[in-house]
């Protein structure tokens, strides 16, 4: 493979080990939802969420609670953003072994180095910040800041912006491949997270088992 100008990044299931920050925050929003009314019974299981990763919130609510009100799936916006948001204040929240020590690789190799999310504005700003790794990246661009209805749109906007001709795009999910694939992207499936299907990654020029393995695809520097 040739070097490509940059690279472009899920977070969840790629970067970070969403579930460590996202199941007590998950639990926590339950039960305050409970609290206020909004939602009543017990809290839907964890397979839920963690299946709908990578989705737009206002899909992941629709699956992970499809019979509460869109009251109830606005308010688990603002919960689930809180809590995750004190949970890394605390510290929770890590990293997949060997991310931050093969960004900063690809960095020092003269790659661009951008997050593309479905996530929300804040919630990925602040886990880059929180990990410490805002200094490798050149632009962290979310489906909630930029209010974008796919990935396909979000990453066309980021490519347009940095007049990025060639990259990768990273990631777990099938979101990622067709927003990879339609932009005319080179596509690398991340294949540890175990949150999505058996053929999650259909489509995928390359699939990779831990993070660091994106270094055994680039030409030797």
């Amino acid at each position: 493979m040739t070097k490509p100008e940059a690279m472009l990044f899920d977070l969840d299931g790629t970067l970070f080990r969403t579930e460590t920050l996202l199941l007590p925050a998950y639990h926590a929003s339950f039960d305050q939802l409970r609290r206020e009314g909004l939602y009543s019974g017990e809290t839907p299981p964890e397979e839920r969420i963690l299946g709908a990763l990578g989705m737009l919130l206002e899909h992941i609510w629709e699956r992970v609670m499809p019979e509460t009100s869109l009251e109830a799936h606005q308010r688990m916006d603002v919960l689930l953003l809180q809590n995750q948001l004190e949970g890394l204040l605390q510290g929770s929240g890590i990293l997949y072994e060997g991310v931050e020590a093969t960004l900063k690789e690809l960095h020092a190799r003269g790659i661009r180095l951008f997050v593309a999310s479905n996530g929300l504005e804040d919630y990925v700003k602040k886990v880059i910040e929180a990990r410490g790794l805002g200094s490798v990246f050149e632009g962290l661009y979310s489906a909630g800041e930029f209010q974008t209805k796919s990935k396909v749109d979000l990453v066309r906007l980021l490519l347009d912006k940095y007049n990025i001709k060639s990259a990768w795009m990273v990631g777990d999910r099938s979101s990622d491949v067709e927003a990879g694939l339609k932009n005319g992207l080179t596509v690398v499936g991340c294949d540890y997270a175990g949150f999505g299907k058996d053929d999650e990654l259909e489509g995928s020029h390359m699939r990779i088992q831990s993070f660091p393995e994106l270094l055994d695809y680039l030409p030797k520097p």
